[in-house]
């Protein structure tokens, strides 16, 4: 079977190994235009077209629906396309190329989390448990027929970047067994419940700062699921810092956000539910990521 795969990041990197470690046919790859790095802005290629270059032909159209892309998939003859994290909603004609149809690997158990932030939202919203899920591709996003679902736990100080990385092994396998199934003629098809579709738009910094007048359930889940990108942040003692982690170590009568101790230990605060959180690890504006401990050993703070 004739193979097209399309997608940029980590997560895809990972299913397209998978793939090319079990001997498909990869006629072509697709992902993003190489974009700007670092502090000098350098080009920088994917983390898909560092593993494609050599291996397979790698295309990077800037545009979907100008009819370049199009014609180069008809060169190709895929029999099936195969579309992770890729950025972009295929259009119609694309859709309706393949003789097998494009499926998808998808970083939740949907119809849940559709979008483009299905895993940090997990972690943020507290959920117990996600998944990954492969599915035909539909115009719509996110919402083609379901073929094969896997379930995982998510840890309880599982960060979204721990969780993404787990997740992006479990899709490539599922991804696996779905193609196979696709070329026995034998995998199912299960439309999904569209009343119950939930939506996982992207994260911005604008929600990173911690609302302290949360639970402090909520409170750890949101420093947690903003790993790695954009991390939360807080304002304590006059400084503005990234909060990696976090505990929780008591209670207090106390106003919610108020810093009741600061020691070798890390920075107490109240939370809305008058539960205490002790942040362990920090990293101060400009300065390095550290636990909360060593920091104050510099840096005394007023409680």
């Amino acid at each position: 079977m004739r193979i097209v795969f399309m997608g940029t990041p980590d997560f895809a990197a990972c299913s397209l190994k998978k793939l090319l470690d079990e001997g498909f046919e990869i006629v072509g790859v697709f992902c993003q235009p190489d974009k700007p790095k670092n502090r000098g802005h350098k080009l920088a290629a994917c983390a898909v077209k560092e593993l494609a270059l050599e291996k397979v032909p790698v295309y990077q159209p800037e545009k979907l629906r100008d009819g370049e892309a199009f014609a180069i998939l008809q060169s190709l003859a895929p029999d099936l396309i195969v579309v992770v994290a890729y950025g972009r909603i295929l259009p119609v004609d694309i859709l309706s190329l393949p003789q097998y149809g494009c499926i998808n690997v998808h970083g939740s158990l949907l119809p849940a989390y559709r979008g483009s932030a299905p895993i940090q939202r997990a972690v943020i919203n507290g959920e117990r448990i996600t998944g990954v899920t492969t599915m035909y591709l539909a115009p719509e996003m996110d919402a083609g027929d379901i073929i094969y679902t896997a379930e995982t736990e998510i840890g309880a100080t599982e960060t979204s970047g721990e969780l993404f990385d787990r997740l992006a092994v479990m899709g490539a396998e599922l991804l696996v067994k779905t193609v196979r199934a696709i070329e026995a003629g034998n995998a199912p098809r299960t439309p999904q419940d569209h009343d119950h579709a939930t939506y996982a738009p992207p994260l911005s910094k604008d929600e990173a700062p911690i609302d302290w007048s949360k639970p402090a359930d909520a409170v750890l889940k949101h420093i947690y699921g903003m790993q790695p990108w954009p991390c939360a942040t807080a304002a304590l003692g006059g400084t503005n810092f990234k909060v990696f982690s976090a505990i929780v170590c008591g209670t207090s009568e106390k106003m919610a956000g108020t810093v009741i101790a600061a020691g070798k230990n890390g920075i107490d605060v109240v939370c809305g539910d008058g539960v205490v959180i002790r942040i362990t690890e920090l990293q101060a504006a400009g300065g390095k990521r550290m636990a909360a401990g060593a920091y104050l050993l510099g840096h005394p703070m007023e409680v």
